[in-house]
């Protein structure tokens, strides 16, 4: 058997390739990022063609790091950037316009509209588990259709096809051969019902989108076909595919109802195992799949942060305050936690529990000593302040986790995760590979091929590198955090 599992991490500011071997370990990794299209105001887009040729460079690139050939790769798992929207010719597989990323907002009257209709909220809630947001598929893809000249007659003749990236990867990968999703993602367009697991008619009919353009629906560790041949010199069969944060729900090994884990990438995802049972939030949380292997359903309840590690990528780029990302953790030391300045990352509106889209970001508390560190301290603390936004709405919901798995780029930053711990107030455990969504997307692949017999094998390769207990005094805590509600609420529009 070969003894390794390839990764193709597809996410919102970079693709990454991942190569693993069968005990989780990190064998070779490659990253290149690529370019952000802002069009207008809350428009966000990718060109879908950086986007495929990135994921090419990168999985050529960690064969070659890790001296390997596709003959050495047991599978391939496809974890992404959700809700991200890609439209294109079935014949050609040229997109017919750019990917309308999952933090755009320009469907926001489109959804304010529809939110006049008496009683679709919830049934949309009750269907799929998500609100009525720009945020998932349903809209950006009817946008497209309007839109884009000829889009819709041309959809409606059976000519174009949508995915998220998913399924464009995969599309490209096998030459055309398999246009599928697998249930996680399916699960975020606002089109599939979580308990009937299919494509709804109903809201395909009020979202206007055509079924001959809706892929296949599988399990998340399934047979996906085969990579061409021609690609990386042999074929390379694919077995797995997860949305991103369903896939590190996997690679936290977060397989018993309560457990939670929390992801710190571009935006910040926090997700609970509820086992079986699709729990619906009465605080504006997401009821999402969890997972779908052998046919059986697990799901989640889930928050979203839409700026995490996207404010850091502002604060270096955009104010140019620093060079790189590692040097916010002796800026933050030399701050302290007890920092007076809040910044309100609503660059694209505020997600969870909040789903403000009017929302816009702004600085507050600040004065003449104001400087570089507290500015991007701020920056990281936003973060954690969102964090705890999510734990309050799911302590409300009955449901609290003891401690919380967490994983991303961001949490390389040790003043970073023990003050998330200190404002949550709950211990936080950071595993020995913090790749978790790549890792969740192997292990997919690898349970589909066979490398392991059960998702409790999997569990058993999960390992704690270290644990940060609270430490901070619950008066400080309550002070600093009552600081960032009175910051929010300046700048919400819908409240």
């Amino acid at each position: 058997m070969s003894r390794y599992l390839l990764a193709i991490d597809q996410g919102t500011t970079s693709s990454r390739a991942i190569i693993f071997d069968l005990d989780g370990h990190i064998i070779a990794t490659s990253q290149q990022e690529f370019e952000q299209i802002f069009p207008q105001d809350g428009w966000v887009e990718h060109d879908p063609e950086a986007i495929w040729d990135t994921t090419e460079a990168t999985c050529r690139e960690a064969l070659k790091k890790a001296a390997l050939s596709a003959s050495d790769i047991l599978s391939i798992g496809i974890t992404n950037q959700r809700e991200t929207t890609i439209v294109w010719d079935k014949a050609t597989g040229k997109p017919v316009y750019n990917a309308i990323v999952w933090q755009d907002r320009r469907t926001s009257d489109r959804c304010l509209t529809l939110k006049q209709e008496a009683g679709l909220v919830d049934k949309l809630a009750e269907k799929t588990g998500l609100l009525l947001d720009p945020y998932f598929s349903a809209t950006k893809i009817e946008w497209i259709l309007d839109n884009v000249e000829g889009a819709r007659s041309r959809a409606e003749a059976g000519e174009l096809l949508f995915g998220t990236v998913d399924t464009f990867l995969l599309w490209r990968l096998t030459g055309g051969q398999q246009h599928a999703t697998d249930a996680t993602n399916a699960s975020r367009t606002l089109l599939f019902n979580i308990h009937d697991n299919e494509w709804d008619a109903e809201l395909l009919a009020l979202f206007n989108v055509p079924a001959s353009m809706l892929p296949d629906v599988r399990d998340c560790a399934a047979d996906y076909g085969k990579t061409a041949a021609d690609l990386f010199g042999a074929e390379i069969a694919v077995g797995g595919i997860a949305g991103d944060q369903q896939a590190a729900l996997i690679g936290q090994a977060c397989f018993e109802p309560g457990m939670a884990k929390s992801t710190y990438g571009t935006g910040c995802f926090m997700v609970m195992n509820t086992g079986t049972e699709a729990l619906q939030s009465q605080n504006r949380l997401l009821t999402t799949i969890g997972y779908r292997v052998n046919g059986q359903t697990h799901y989640a309840l889930e928050g979203s942060i839409f700026m995490a590690g996207a404010t850091i990528q502002w604060i270096r780029d955009g104010l140019q305050l620093i060079s790189n990302a590692k040097e916010t953790q002796a800026l933050a030391e030399e701050t302290g936690a007890d920092n007076p300045v809040y910044m309100v990352p609503a660059f694209t509106g505020l997600g969870a529990p909040y789903w403000d889209p009017e929302a816009r970001g702004a600085i507050f508390g600040l004065t003449r000593d104001t400087g570089i560190k507290e500015i991007v301290t701020a920056g990281l603390q936003s973060v954690c302040y969102q964090t705890r936004d999510l734990i309050q709405a799911m302590e409300q919901d009955g449901i609290k986790p003891a401690s919380l798995r967490v994983d991303g780029g961001m949490v390389v930053n040790n003043w970073l995760v023990q003050f998330l711990a200190d404002t949550l107030g709950v211990t936080i455990e950071r595993p020995q590979v913090t790749e978790t969504t790549a890792l969740g997307a192997a292990y997919l692949a690898g349970l589909q091929a066979g490398a392991y017999d059960s998702l409790e094998q999997v569990a058993e390769l999960w390992h704690n590198e270290a644990r940060f207990d609270p430490a901070m005094k619950a008066d400080t805590r309550e002070r600093l955090y009552q600081g960032w509600q009175e910051a929010v609420q300046k700048v919400c529009k819908s409240s």
